[in-house]
């Protein structure tokens, strides 16, 4: 089946994207939703929206076309899990689109989703779907999170933290990888109760490698700490921060193999 895959640049989307391939699905594009240029931060109920000003090198490494909206609505029938369908709602800016990417190639009917636990998420989702005939594909679902944690690990997918909101969590830990922050988030869990794949908003990430990236590789050689406009800059409990992304580019993998059996040698 041909596939849409909803991406942020963050993990779950990514490692959603690949157990799409490892099913038989054949991604052929990939759709994201971004803020408004002056806005790094939405606090977005649906979507990341850090890590935007990435996606297009995540596209350009992944070699598929990418198709953007920005977000125009906003969070707007959020007492309840159940979505009444509502023009200023973000939701529909996901309908759109999606009923863009549909209009591209009509045979496109699934849409990959990295929903691991949050039901408000991925009930909305499947409205969208629902009214596109298009079918979800949400193979994280309620998956163990440590178990999942280590699987995206283990699986190559090199990604940093670029958001921090959490009880355990402080700005030094912005850029540092899943690998590196593994222990760390196993603690904070056993402590706090904190999620250590991040469902419950407690951190975000950035992939700059996966398996997919079957030529090139994103490398980060810049990035500015930025503390939220809602966080005190002196809060040493719980500060809400995250990176800007600056000076992306793409590097050549195969190059830096054989750089490294080179050095090896």
């Amino acid at each position: 089946m041909k596939v849409v895959a909803l991406v942020s640049g963050g993990k779950d989307s990514c490692f959603n994207m690949m157990r799409c391939a490892e099913e038989g699905h054949e991604v052929v594009c990939v759709a994201n939703l971004h803020p408004p240029k002056e806005i790094a931060e939405l606090d977005s109920y649906m979507y990341q929206s850090v890590g935007s000003e990435g996606i297009k090198f995540y596209a350009d490494a992944l070699g598929l076309p990418l198709f953007q909206r920005k977000i125009s609505g906003r969070p707007k029938c959020v007492e309840s899990n159940t979505y009444v369908q509502d023009e200023e709602d973000e939701v529909e800016d996901l309908y759109h689109l999606l009923k863009t990417v549909k209009e591209w190639d009509p045979e496109i009917r699934g849409v990959s989703a990295g929903a691991i636990n949050s039901t408000y998420q991925k009930l909305r989702v499947e409205h969208v779907c629902e009214r596109l005939g298009l079918v979800p594909l949400c193979f994280l679902w309620e998956l163990d999170q440590l178990q999942l944690l280590d699987a995206m690990i283990s699986a190559g997918v090199k990604a940093v933290l670029i958001k921090v909101a959490a009880l355990g969590l402080t700005p030094k830990h912005l850029g540092h990888s899943l690998e590196q922050m593994r222990a760390h988030l196993v603690a904070m869990h056993a402590k706090y109760g904190l999620h250590v794949c991040g469902e419950g908003g407690e951190y975000e990430t950035f992939v700059l490698d996966c398996p997919m990236f079957k030529r090139r590789r994103i490398a980060m050689d810049e990035a500015t700490t930025e503390v939220h406009f809602n966080s005190a800059p002196n809060d040493a409990i719980c500060p809400v921060a995250y990176l800007k992304l600056g000076n992306l580019s793409l590097v050549e993998k195969e190059a830096e193999e054989k750089k490294n059996i080179c050095c090896a040698r």
